[in-house]
């Protein structure tokens, strides 16, 4: 089908998924979360859209935080939201989840009158439909009359425009009203009701995909076999039976006698650490062949390798693979059974699936401690000013930003934490500094315990953090700064934040043309990966060269590096800017001293007032600005 701007639309349930952190206790006694996407049609969309497919949903969120969170994260997944509607009489739904060992998930769910079951058939536009190549329907989504009528009209409206409707069955016996609320892991309660209702839409399907319980209750039977011999005299779909660590069996036609003669897909040995979402990310990985002709074996391998990933990670939507991993995986496997602890993958993982990415990043540095502690010894004022002033700092970048794109600050909770905060609106790129200023060997401010320190950090902000390295230090401060630097990158993997790396190797040594690129490469050599890298503006282009040929060789994934400016003149930033134009990792710069510095000495002495400091840095900063722009033909990106 040609024309089409979308490959699939899911209708269904969104939720948000609190997922339980202890694992291998009961859900009871769980003190942690983690706040994930879930609901069964919106993993599959944000899987679709990281397998390359162009997908969107048909849901409802309440008009609230947790409403927010799941269309701030379907935009950041690549998933169409123009079928997200935000219902002002219900809430999100909710969902709280455990992993209790490889065989029990206890998970509650918290729908009643939730906004998704609120959809009716006035939410489903028929030129929205008519956009996309198929519709995949859930299960759920016909437990009510209203719903039901929904998911009905957008398979009716796809047909008729010339797509395929694929059908999810989705079977959760709590969400039909069977079973109480404590039985939310429960998979399979037969019922002639629920039967009925699942058989009614099955004439409207082109592919239908069930585990074998969820091919029961479909099919009216606990035999698998009989089952999906009933399903086929209902509808000429495509039947897929998953069979969990064995694969799954695809009968594109007559159902054979027996289910060994089916078309076969092989599962992969893997180790079972969580099969909530596993499906979802089956029927992602299925869509993308499925969507692409591709055969059904292909169809299969994609299936069963995305459910193979997600049976191995924590959640669901997070745990689904991009496609870059996915075909990583296919073309070499992995030495891990339990791919979660697999660190290429894991890299991959994480560098394609992060917050979405910038070309440009113009930032204002204002993390600074010491500098403006001396400041305040020299001045006689107080460090409660320095908070005011770096509110101001903030007040000029946003002036300058004016709205636009690629600008950030560095700023600290110390002693700028209400600016921190004040950043956080969303528009900002925020980096906040984790090091002990001047120490050397590094130590962390927050304390040894840099792991429980960053859990308190809000996941968008960048972690920051300076170390005065140079790769002829001596063999045992190396080590000393080494480790750190490795423990701070595991934790920030583990808490989910960007890392930037700032290396300053001048102040402790000659720098010559490979010096900064022998430093990273140590770093690389050690498993560090940071997202950004925050460097020193090079002597000239050959050392530049050397640089980003390091990190390009090391980690294709990296974000790029910012240029710091250590109080060097404006002229002569202005200069160094012109051999960094010329490498497209260098994405910009983050500058403090060279723009605040007099003018914090001379407001924290009364000399100027709020206006004045405001004004000067806005005029500083936005020369650097439109400096680094002009030298850019793209202009200001993101």
């Amino acid at each position: 089908m040609t024309g089409k701007k979308l490959d699939v639309i899911t209708i269904g349930r969104s939720s948000v998924d609190l997922y339980g952190l202890q694992i291998g206790g009961r859900l009871e006694d769980m003190s942690s979360f983690a706040k994930y996407l879930g609901g069964s049609p919106t993993n599959t969309a944000a899987g679709a859209a990281r397998l390359g497919l162009k997908s969107a949903i048909i849901t409802a969120v309440g008009d609230e935080h947790m409403g927010r969170f799941v269309r701030e994260a379907l935009i950041r997944e690549g998933v169409d939201v123009q079928g997200v509607k935000t219902d002002p009489d219900r809430l999100t739904a909710l969902v709280i989840l455990g992993i209790r060992d490889s065989e029990t998930f206890p998970l509650i769910f918290y729908r009643e009158n939730c906004a998704d079951m609120g959809l009716s058939e006035d939410d489903v536009d028929p030129d929205f439909i008519g956009s996309s190549r198929s519709v995949v329907l859930s299960g759920t989504h016909f437990s009510t009359a209203s719903t039901a009528a929904a998911s009905r009209k957008a398979a009716t409206l796809c047909r008729q425009a010339g797509g395929r409707v694929a059908f999810d069955i989705d079977y959760r016996p709590v969400l039909w009203g069977i079973g109480g609320h404590g039985s939310g892991e429960e998979r399979f309660i037969p019922s002639d009701h629920v039967s009925q209702h699942l058989q009614e839409i099955l004439p409207l399907c082109d592919l239908l995909v069930g585990t074998e319980e969820e091919l029961h209750i479909a099919g009216g039977t606990t035999d698998t076999l009989a089952a999906i011999k009933v399903v086929r005299e209902k509808t000429d779909a495509v039947i897929v039976c998953k069979r969990g660590p064995m694969g799954c069996v695809i009968f594109p036609d007559a159902i054979p006698d027996n289910l060994e003669d089916g078309i076969k897909g092989p599962g992969f040995p893997i180790e079972v650490f969580n099969v909530l979402g596993a499906g979802d990310a089956f029927m992602s990985g299925f869509l993308r062949g499925w969507l692409r002709d591709e055969t059904w074996e292909t169809c299969a391998e994609y299936a069963n390798a995305c459910g193979a990933f997600a049976v191995s990670r924590h959640g669901c939507t997070p745990a689904i693979p991009t496609w870059e991993e996915l075909t990583l995986f296919l073309s070499q496997g992995s030495s891990h059974k339990a791919l979660r602890f697999d660190t290429e993958l894991n890299d991959i993982h994480w560098a394609t699936t992060r917050r979405k990415d910038r070309d440009t990043v113009m930032a204002l540095a204002i993390d600074h401690r010491s500098q403006f502690e001396d400041m305040v010894e020299r001045t006689g004022s107080s460090l409660e000013r320095v908070g005011k002033f770096k509110l101001l700092a903030v007040q000029a970048l946003r002036r300058v930003a004016d709205g636009r794109p690629g600008f950030g600050t560095l700023v600290d909770d110390r002693l700028g934490r209400d600016a921190l905060h004040g950043a956080m609106a969303g528009d900002l790129w925020v980096a906040r500094p984790v090091e002990l200023p001047g120490s050397r060997p590094l130590e962390f401010e927050p304390g040894p315990d840099i792991g429980g320190a960053l859990a308190d950090w809000p996941v968008e902000q960048v972690v920051k953090c300076l170390v005065f390295y140079h790769p002829d230090d001596p063999a045992q401060l190396c080590r000393q700064q080494e480790q750190q630097v490795v423990t701070l990158f595991q934790a920030c993997r583990r808490t989910g934040h960007e890392m930037l790396l700032e290396v300053i190797s001048g102040k402790h040594g000659s720098v010559k043309t490979d010096t900064v690129a022998r430093a990273l490469g140590r770093f690389y050599d050690l498993g560090v990966r940071p997202d950004w890298w925050k460097l020193e503006p090079a002597a000239d282009a050959a050392t530049w060269q050397v640089i980003c040929d390091t990190i390009t060789r090391r980690d294709p994934h990296c974000r790029g590096i910012v240029m710091l400016g250590l109080e060097a003149s404006q002229e002569s930033l202005l200069c160094s800017f012109v051999t960094a134009s010329k490498f497209d990792l260098i994405k910009g710069f983050a500058v403090g001293r060279t723009i605040f510095a007099d003018v914090a000495e001379d407001w924290l002495s009364d000399k100027i007032d709020d206006d004045a400091a405001c004004d000067q840095m806005a005029a500083r900063f936005k020369a650097l600005v439109d400096g680094w722009m002009a030298l850019n033909k793209e202009g200001l990106r993101q």
